[in-house]
């Protein structure tokens, strides 16, 4: 189980950790920037929010690239949800949603760009 921690590049760990912070973050948000009475935009954080953070967990733990391609399904999804899900309106909403979604998307793609595109081992 731990085997993948040696094999990986303390970049792709940070990256991970840098993803469960950011499914906090948005989990934490509805509180932080008040819109927990908005009912979807709100059910939306959490739950995009706290499985951003488990896959996060998973790909430290045990990584494989399951996990980066399930965040960047996430990522994806938290920029697209205020529209589909019609909390555009709210700003703060939105705002978090699309800048975290970002960033996500962002962090996974590049996670498994190096992912595929690491040099063989010689040892």
């Amino acid at each position: 189980m731990f085997e993948s921690l040696t094999k990986r590049t303390p970049e792709e760990i940070v990256i991970d950790a840098l993803t469960t912070v950011l499914g906090v973050c948005l989990a934490l948000t509805p509180w932080a920037l008040g819109f927990a009475n908005e009912a979807t935009a709100a059910w939306d954080a959490w739950i995009v929010g706290i499985a951003t953070a488990v896959m996060g967990i998973c790909a430290l733990v045990a990584f494989g690239s399951w996990e980066d391609w399930a965040s960047l399904a996430l990522g994806v999804w938290a920029i697209v949800a205020p529209w589909l899900l019609g909390f555009a309106p709210v700003d703060g909403a939105l705002y978090t949603h699309v800048v975290v979604g970002v960033i996500v998307a962002a962090l996974s793609a590049i996670n498994l760009w190096v992912g595929r595109h690491r040099p063989l081992s010689t040892a």
